[in-house]
C-alpha cells in the first residue's frame, strides 16, 4: 500500500545535525548528513512506525495536506531544548515521502535473523564433520513442521 507523507525538513548552521526531519502524521524526529539522507531517513522512519502501528491493530493516519501544516508552529526544531539558537535554522520546507508499507514489511519479514540453538556437542561435531549447513537444515525442517513448504 503506497501512501504520500508530508514531512518538514529543517535545513541547519549546525554541522551535527545539518538535516532535521520531522513527520507530523506520525509525531516522529530524524536527520540526515544532507538532504538526499534525510528523505531517506524520513522513508525509513514512516515506513518502520507505520509498520508497528500496523502490527499494533492502529489505524495508519491519513495524510495531513500541506496547507493545514503550519511548519512553525508544529515543527519540533524551534523548541530551544533541540535547537539552541533559532538563527541556525536555514531554512524549512515541506516535503513529500512516497512510502509502501507492504514493501517495507516483505523487507523485514525476509530478512535473516539470528537465533541460539542448542544442540547436544556430538551432533554438532558430526554436522560440522558432515560439512552440513545446520541452518538450512533447521529452515526447511521448521517449514515442513508449520506446512509452509513452498
Amino acid at each position: 500500500m503506497k501512501t504520500i507523507y508530508p514531512v518538514i525538513i529543517t535545513e541547519t548552521k549546525d554541522p551535527k545535525f545539518t538535516y532535521l526531519v520531522y513527520v507530523p502524521d506520525f509525531d516522529v524526529l530524524t536527520q540526515g548528513e544532507n538532504l538526499e539522507d534525510a528523505i531517506f531517513m524520513a522513508e525509513d522512519v514512516i515506513s518502520l512506525v507505520g509498520v508497528d502501528y500496523q502490527d499494533d491493530g492502529k489505524e495508519l493516519p491519513v495524510p495531513s495536506k500541506p496547507k493545514d501544516i503550519d511548519i512553525e508552529a508544529v515543527s519540533p526544531w524551534h523548541d530551544e531544548d533541540i535547537v539552541s539558537n533559532p538563527d541556525d535554522i536555514v531554512s524549512e520546507v515541506i516535503v513529500f515521502v512516497s512510502v509502501d508499507f507492504d514493501e517495507y514489511r516483505k523487507m523485514l519479514d525476509n530478512r535473516s535473523v539470528r537465533r541460539n540453538v542448542s544442540l547436544p556437542a556430538w551432533l554438532n561435531r558430526a554436522a560440522e564433520t558432515a560439512g552440513v549447513n545446520v541452518s538450512a537444515i533447521l529452515q526447511s525442517a521448521l517449514k515442513a513442521h508449520l506446512n509452509l513448504i513452498e
